[in-house]
């Protein structure tokens, strides 16, 4: 009966958990949008195409997204999820490429006061190191945001035609003040004894409005911002916004200017989330999360998955701490020097440095070359993770490769193409090339797991003289949970998933909280003889489990003792004497646990 109960317990316990994955939407699915995209397929006779969008009242609306859309047949009508639904079932599905929501991403600042005087963010990226040698002349930056207006701060900054994707029309004025903030990061007009600098003061901009004076805008605008900088001649572009919802019209648009050649940065997202925002979520695209004052990561900054580098994005903290740039006043459209923060202040950073290596390594080129003969989004990716400044503990990938320095990134541009060479030698000097440091100097701490499992075994062997233990899978499996745990796992890192399942079933269970909620101190709780105590009165009469749960206490007894030498820290506790005595304590009472429980026992099987 009592086996019966246990597992009826567990299965119900299993049940809601697989319900609630089942029924949770993941990062590609959680977007707002009021509007739909449908991509016909581009060999489409007119003719049916235009039967097939008379016959179907649910299609009503449906026409080009703007004059840029005739030629990708990429459409938009106005609906929700349920049209959508409807859409997708309806006979209209077997003309086109996709049905897919018309997501609407924000811009990602942060609310902010107007005071703050200092650029500490430039010092902390070495851009007077970088302008010694670049800056940013042959690059031109498209800021795909609300529009760009030339405050007096970018006077001198040259500027290509841009486009009004919001409107349909030239105008690419600021009505909200986000745009011309990044673009002052980016070029701000710099040695003109009025305002603040910018990182690339000499490269050219291309403002394309795609966001409303709200801060919102649709991706299938974003899209078509992307393809027309690709075409119209930009070298990076800058997606200082995002959201949720996967867009398979967004991602073709990164792949299409990819493709020619163009360096595509975006903002990683201010909801303090394990994973980047889409569009910095694609593979092709620069993830740019935010750091404060201090160089540690802004408390909103999204980490995790897809995260490729980090950049100052301002905070609260101090009366310096955010990005400081003149823009509009969204309320009065004056100028006004103002700070910012966000991963939308983070990513232009790296836009910026972008152009400073797109400059360099034109400025080493034969004469009358071109920027796509020396340089690919592949190289320069490369060297801005190759050249970022790397923190030693970052198991969250908080900083993706690490912080942003832009002065090294373009002396190593100007050192020529980063060849497999350098590139071996880079890492071999920073120690990637030691098996130990993707251990160690990572997420697991190799030389104490493995003194955990072998410890749990050598105690195993030492007991089983004196003991009926039996090798069989049960024990195998208690002795790894209690000590080691598939430690190697916590080192997979998988794009586009969370890391923490990963964590949880690469601990063992003294380190189960830490798995989950991060922290180097031990739970007192785990890190104690209760658990295998409670668990052996619960399944003493199960023979196999009680072989389970005696492989545990040794396995848990070996860790502790292990975490007693290595890092004696518990929460309530501290570290010191007092906690090493307490797991000492606790790894005898494990021992004596299992010595009690297997007298009287001819054998355990």
């Amino acid at each position: 009966m009592k086996r019966l109960l246990i597992l009826g317990l567990f299965l119900v316990g299993l049940w809601f958990a697989l319900a609630h994955f089942a029924n949770s939407r993941g990062l590609a699915s959680q977007g707002t949008f009021e509007s739909i995209i449908v991509n016909f397929k581009n060999n489409l006779p007119t003719e049916t195409l235009s039967a097939q969008m008379g016959s179907l009242p649910e299609a009503k609306g449906l026409d080009f997204n703007s004059v840029f859309s005739v030629d990708e047949y990429l459409y938009t009508l106005p609906g929700n999820r349920e049209l959508l639904k409807q859409l997708r079932r309806s006979p209209l599905a077997q003309f086109v490429e996709y049905i897919e929501p018309n997501y609407i991403y924000q811009a990602l600042e942060i609310p902010n006061d107007p005071d703050y005087s200092k650029q500490w963010n430039l010092r902390a990226i070495g851009a007077e190191a970088a302008w010694d040698l670049s800056k940013g002349d042959g690059a031109a930056v498209a800021v795909i945001d609300t529009g760009v207006s030339r405050v007096p701060d970018l006077g001198e900054t040259e500027f290509v035609e841009g486009y009004n994707f919001v409107e349909d029309n030239r105008d690419t004025r600021d009505d909200n003040g986000h745009g011309t903030h990044v673009a002052g990061t980016i070029a701000q007009t710099t040695n003109n004894n009025y305002g603040v600098a910018g990182v690339a003061y000499k490269a050219k901009i291309m403002p394309l409005k795609v966001l409303s004076a709200t801060g919102g805008g649709t991706v299938a605008d974003i899209a078509e911002a992307i393809r027309y900088a690709a075409d119209q001649g930009a070298t990076v572009i800058n997606l200082s916004l995002g959201g949720a919802g996967e867009s398979q019209t967004l991602q073709s648009a990164i792949d299409y200017a990819y493709d020619k050649g163009v360096v595509i940065v975006a903002a990683a997202g201010n909801e303090n989330r394990n994973s980047s925002a889409y569009p910095a979520r694609y593979p092709k695209v620069i993830s740019v999360a935010a750091t404060d004052a201090t160089g540690n990561r802004a408390n909103y900054s999204n980490y995790g998955a897809g995260v490729d580098i980090a950049a100052p994005g301002g905070s609260e903290q101090g009366e310096n701490g955010k990005i400081l740039q003149e823009t509009l006043d969204p309320v009065s459209q004056k100028p006004v020097l103002v700070g910012f923060q966000g991963t939308s202040m983070a990513a232009p950073h790296v836009a910026g440095t972008v152009a400073l290596i797109q400059s360099a390594q034109l400025q080493g080129a034969k004469p009358g070359a071109k920027l796509q003969d020396v340089s690919s989004p592949q190289e320069v990716l490369e060297i801005l993770k190759t050249s970022a400044r790397k923190v030693s503990d970052d198991t969250f990938n908080h900083y993706g490769a690490g912080q942003l320095s832009a002065g090294e990134a373009v002396k190593l541009a100007r050192q020529g193409q980063v060849t497999f060479r350098d590139f071996f030698r880079w890492l071999r000097d920073n120690g990637y090339l030691n098996p130990i440091f993707w251990f160690d100097g990572g997420a697991v701490s190799l030389i104490p797991k493995l003194l955990m499992v072998a410890g749990s075994y050598l105690l195993a062997i030492l007991l089983r003289i004196y003991l009926p233990l039996r090798w069989t899978s049960p024990f195998h499996w208690g002795l790894i949970l209690g000590s080691s745990g598939l430690f190697f796992l916590q080192g997979i890192y998988v794009f586009d998933l969370p890391q923490w399942p990963f964590r949880l079933l690469g601990s063992s269970l003294p380190t189960v909280t830490n798995a989950l909620w991060g922290g180097a101190q031990l739970n007192p709780l785990l890190a104690s003889a209760v658990i295998p105590f409670g668990l052996l009165v619960l399944l003493l009469g199960i023979p196999q489990a009680k072989t389970w749960v005696l492989g545990l206490s040794l396995g848990m007894a070996s860790f502790l003792t292990v975490a007693a030498i290595y890092f004696p820290s518990l929460m309530f506790i501290g570290a010191g004497t007092w906690a090493q005595v307490y797991l000492g304590v606790n790894a005898l009472l494990c021992v004596a646990l299992v010595w009690l429980a297997s007298q009287g026992d001819s054998r355990l099987a």
